[in-house]
């Protein structure tokens, strides 16, 4: 199955200028806009298992990228048919409506957030591995993106992925892995410090700050297994002090960072350069971190 991961112009522009206040340098050059996910799995991995919310009409973000299901939720283009059982709505602290996909079911949940201009397609082939292996997976589109909602400043992204976490509590999980790319990471890493049955936190190339959330201060309270990746030629080389200064700040004894050779950024590192290696990685930490 071949997923398309569009970057929008507008939004990539804002993320060089917040990383660049936060001392992450300039953007990358080369990056491939589009991404080949791994075949889906020979059983269904979309399974609902309570009744969503019913559709909402909104203006989505990137309207020649949406399309809607025949249940009336907008979902991002690259998001397989398949997969339509599984789209709903959420609708964020704030009233932002986002569009978000479930696959699987349980109580092992798992949490996947998006780099700022990426999309909800950017995890969508580990989220799928990850449901077919007995996940309770949800993905999320953030503001300003794809099919969910336009929102004026594109800020308090954190509620975002609060929305998608409540969500996945709400439809079984129990315990919970939390992972996200760049400032998708950054966000991801507040919510976790607030979340009472953390199993585990994931980032890749994470920015320290990032949009107004402050992770550095957010990864001082998580104990939980973390697990950081960067590419080392990532903007420019800047990331990687980045991602090192919230390793260091890290309060989880059980915490590795990971160096990985080119420079892709967030989820590109785990389709591009012998990605094999952090792909593996990343399914010992989330097996791991459950069994912790």
């Amino acid at each position: 199955m071949k997923v398309h991961v569009t970057r929008r112009p507008r939004i990539f522009v804002l993320l060089l200028v917040m990383m660049a206040l936060a001392g992450c340098g300039q953007a990358r050059t080369g990056a491939d806009a589009s991404a080949t996910g791994t075949p889906p799995a020979t059983a269904s991995t979309t399974t609902t298992t309570a009744p969503h919310a019913p559709p909402v009409g909104y203006q989505p973000s990137g309207p020649e990228r949406t399309r809607t299901t025949t249940l009336g939720y907008q979902v991002n283009t690259c998001v397989p048919v398949e997969h339509d059982p599984g789209t709903f709505t959420l609708t964020t602290a704030d009233g932002v409506h986002l569009s978000a996909l479930e696959l699987g079911t349980g109580e092992r949940g798992v949490l996947l957030a998006h780099e700022q201009g990426y999309n909800i397609c950017s995890w969508l082939s580990l989220g799928e591995e990850l449901a077919a292996a007995g996940y309770h997976v949800m993905l999320f589109e953030y503001r300003n993106h794809g099919a969910s909602e336009r929102a004026t400043p594109n800020t308090h992204i954190d509620r975002d992925a609060s929305a998608a976490l409540a969500e996945l509590h709400r439809r079984g999980a129990d315990r919970v892995l939390i992972a996200g790319a760049s400032c998708g990471g950054t966000s991801s890493a507040v919510v976790a410090a607030t979340e009472p049955r953390l199993a585990g936190l994931l980032l890749l190339s994470s920015p320290a700050h990032c949009l107004g959330e402050d992770g550095e201060t957010a990864v001082r309270s998580i104990t939980r297994p973390s697990l950081f990746a960067v590419s080392p030629g990532d903007y420019s080389g800047n990331m990687i002090k980045e991602v090192r200064t919230l390793h260091a700040a890290s309060a989880a004894g059980d915490k590795h960072l990971e160096i990985v050779p080119g420079g892709r950024h967030g989820t590109d590192m785990l389709r591009h350069n012998q990605p094999e290696r952090l792909h593996q990685l990343v399914r010992d930490f989330i097996d791991s971190a459950f069994r912790q």
